[in-house]
């Protein structure tokens, strides 16, 4: 195991908390389509705003810390 992924998987950050559930869903098998997605768009709001890039900006923390602890 690589230094950084022994920190990912200890890190008490919510990205690697939330990424850790994300693991344990597949600990039995890998999901059917062989790969995890993770998506993020729009809302009934309109145009982007804020809001928007916030989702965005958790959806890839989350995201990249899966990829550490994979």
């Amino acid at each position: 195991m690589s230094n950084m992924r022994d920190a990912a998987l200890s890190s008490k950050a919510w990205p690697f908390e939330e990424a850790r559930r994300v693991l344990k869903r597949y600990e039995k098998a890998p999901p059917e389509k062989g790969y995890v997605l993770f998506e993020t768009g729009y809302g009934p709001s309109g145009l982007p705003h804020i809001g928007t890039f916030g989702e965005v900006a958790r959806t890839t923390m989350i995201m990249r810390a899966f990829r550490e602890i994979c």
